[in-house]
């Protein structure tokens, strides 16, 4: 019975402390700014701290804003990029061997195999990016939860520390 008491404080003494480390940081006024400084000061960290982390606790949890790629970012990438050979290749291959039967069936295998090697390769490329793309954007999406709240609240709280402000 004492094992599952102990437990118990444990676990709550773990929840109250989790949440007492996602609350909003504490601001005071250090160097005597009036309340509009603090609150411009405040405004321009805010803007900062979701800059940083991706973050924004205005916004609900499923509309954060954040570091995201946009198709004018990966429209600029190389269409033959670093990686992307093996694609390119299996698909020239792929494209090839179509494209020989279909020009078979025209008459002329060789240039049928030629066509279908460019655009099978091209293909291929094209499907190494779109996978890069994916990839990129999978790994920039922002922090969400406590886990998100925690850091945008360390770095309202270092930029309010760099303002001149007393934070706890």
């Amino acid at each position: 019975m004492r094992k599952v008491e102990f437990l118990i404080v444990i676990v709550v003494v773990a929840f109250v402390t989790g949440r007492a480390a996602a609350a909003d940081p504490i601001v005071y006024p250090a160097k005597g700014q009036t309340a509009e400084q603090q609150d411009r000061d405040r405004y321009e960290c805010h803007r900062w701290a979701v800059q940083q982390t991706g973050f924004d606790p205005s916004k609900s949890s499923h509309g954060s804003s954040g570091p995201q790629t946009t198709n004018s970012e990966s429209s600029q990438r190389p269409l033959l990029g670093r990686g992307s050979q093996p694609n390119a290749i299996r698909g020239g291959a792929r494209g090839a061997a179509l494209g020989a039967v279909g020009g078979a069936i025209a008459g002329d295998a060789g240039k049928g195999a030629a066509a279908g090697a460019a655009i099978g390769g091209l293909g291929g490329a094209m499907r190494r990016r779109d996978q890069q793309s994916a990839n990129t954007a999978a790994a920039s999406v922002p922090p969400s939860g406590s886990a998100g709240l925690d850091a945008y609240n360390r770095a309202i709280a270092a930029c309010m520390t760099g303002r001149c402000y007393s934070v706890n």
